[in-house]
């Protein structure tokens, strides 16, 4: 006897998907799609859930993400996720992060800590599998980084 009840079942991914948004289950009752925004989105709150991270990407595009956060409507959208890039394909994603590292952290653990993270976060929301993810550490940000009006001035010369 055969089973005339259709079951749900998850189908291999069509290659016909050209938006950005990529398939992650197509069933007989639906379809899900995930942009890469998303995946984008993911990687840097799992980034930043580190301890040890002091924040994220290089210093020009944290300068100009402290001021696209400034202008009404500018601090949304994937792509104002600073340090943050991804390559999404149909069943796989793969992620670069630029971080600010903060002095006194090992480097190397805070690297694995990272990469563990975001590929559990990414894997776990999305069901891409994370294939590799880049990380670039560019900037120690010192404790007397943040007290930047108690910068000394420069003292007279002491012999005349």
């Amino acid at each position: 006897m055969s089973e005339t009840t259709p079951t749900p079942t998850v189908k291999t991914p069509s290659s016909t998907v050209s938006s950005p948004a990529r398939l992650a289950d197509d069933t007989s009752q639906g379809r899900t799609t995930i942009a890469a925004s998303v995946v984008q989105k993911i990687a840097g709150i799992a980034a930043r859930e580190i301890s040890g991270v002091y924040s994220m990407g290089g210093g020009v595009s944290r300068a100009f993400g402290a001021i696209r956060e400034r202008i009404p409507g500018g601090g949304t959208g994937g792509a104002n996720i600073a340090g943050v890039q991804v390559e999404v394909g149909e069943k796989q994603a793969a992620v670069d992060l630029d971080i600010v590292v903060e002095y006194g952290a090992s480097i190397v653990e805070l690297a694995r800590a990272v990469r563990r993270n975001v590929i559990t976060a990414v894997e776990r929301m999305t069901g891409l599998e994370v294939i590799e993810v880049n990380i670039a550490v560019n900037d120690i940000h010192l404790p007397d980084a943040d007290n930047d009006e108690e910068i000394p001035t420069v003292q007279a010369a002491r012999v005349e």
